[in-house]
């Protein structure tokens, strides 16, 4: 059995390369990032508590784990376990402590600790598993959107950290994991049973592949085999993107593993 954890494929699905057996078992966000005329990718690795800057073959420039220059982590031992990152346009970059504390952390391009957007909690500005992050630039100002997975609900902040709205439907969206953009449209991977689309204003506008009435609880059909699947239907989308097409690929929490594409109509 291989043990990298980092998968290159080509437009057409063909295996190019694999790298990263140090992620293997730890690899979770994974976002790419043009920074000049090079590329970089991004990874958060909750086994090894850290956030590692790479090339595109896995070559290391940077490895930033505990945050001990923020005071919410110095002052006492608390669990840091980075889930995805977020950048803006001026090259800060955002870092969820999604499955650790449920702060996000503020970094300038160079690594440099800014501040935090916020921490663990249930009011506005406050979350549970901020497990995905994205600066949502389909507006006139570029805003912080948070997956506030475990509070059920989205979050929006300027920039800086300031926060703007809190947006709750459990109908349409239930466990938001991520988010990615194209265009007016915003695609966000719900770990229960389902793939919305939203508009800039964050209303569900279509819920694909809904799985709900099959599922039932979150995670209870993860231990089943291929064939035993609903066709069609989504059991725990976990992260999804638009490829340059307006295609969508879908990645599901599921031990053996489902990658799922959707073709634009």
């Amino acid at each position: 059995m291989r043990g990298e954890a980092i998968v290159v494929f080509d437009v057409r699905g063909q295996f190019i390369r694999a790298f990263g057996e140090g992620f293997r078992g730890g690899a979770h966000g994974l976002k790419l990032r043009r920074e000049g005329k090079a590329e970089f990718l991004y990874h958060c690795d909750i086994n090894r508590c850290r956030v590692v800057k790479t090339t595109l073959t896995g070559e290391e420039i940077w490895i930033h784990g505990y945050p001990r220059e923020d005071a919410s982590y110095s002052e006492r031992p608390i669990d840091f376990v980075p889930t995805n990152v977020a950048f803006a346009p001026n090259g800060d970059f955002y870092v969820g402590d999604g499955y650790g504390s449920s702060h996000i952390l503020r970094y300038s391009l160079d690594g440099k600790f800014i501040g935090e957007v916020g921490k663990r909690g249930q009011s506005d500005g406050e979350f549970q598993t901020p497990h995905g992050l994205w600066v949502d630039e389909r507006g006139k100002t570029p805003i912080l959107t948070v997956a506030d997975r475990g509070n059920r609900r989205i979050q929006t902040f300027t920039l800086d950290g300031t926060h703007l709205k809190t947006l709750k439907d459990e109908e349409h969206v239930r466990m938001p994991c991520n988010f990615h953009t194209q265009g007016e449209k915003m695609v966000c991977p719900d770990l229960d049973s389902q793939v919305c689309i939203l508009d800039r204003e964050f209303n569900v506008v279509a819920q694909l592949g809904d799985g709900k009435a099959e599922n039932g609880d979150v995670g209870s059909r993860r231990t089943q085999s291929r064939s035993q699947f609903t066709a069609g239907k989504f059991i725990t989308p976990h992260d999804a993107i638009f490829l340059h097409n307006g295609d969508i690929l879908v990645a599901e929490w599921l031990p053996i593993g489902r990658l799922t594409l959707l073709r634009r109509t």
